[in-house]
């Protein structure tokens, strides 16, 4: 882990386009067959193969087409079940410091 924490981001972008290249050639896939299905050119492929960076879209389309979005998931923000407004407000209304809302009266003339 100490490990992954120094890497580079050149170093991180060899590491997965050595990846990339593993998954497809386990997959039976030619570079042309998975820009083809990823909706990529096959120089992006090659690049991103190499190691020598790739857009975040780029990355996304090959993930979904080698089955790997459990990489993208792995950002994706925890959902949160309770309203960080509405668990606030019953902290305040346990401690007694909500404050009751105010309304002015309209002028009635």
């Amino acid at each position: 882990m100490e490990y992954e924490l120094s890497l580079t981001t050149s170093e991180w972008e060899k590491r997965l386009g050595v990846e990339v290249r593993r998954l497809r050639v386990a997959r039976g896939l030619t570079q042309v067959e998975l820009a083809q299905r990823a909706n990529v050119s096959i120089s992006t492929i090659r690049y991103m193969e190499a190691g020598r960076g790739s857009s975040l879209a780029t990355l996304i389309r090959v993930a979904k087409v080698l089955d790997r979005t459990k990489w993208l998931a792995s950002f994706a923000p925890i959902e949160s079940s309770v309203s960080p407004i509405a668990l606030l407000r019953e902290q305040n209304r346990k401690a007694g410091t909500e404050r009751p809302r105010f309304r002015p009266k309209a002028n009635s003339k």
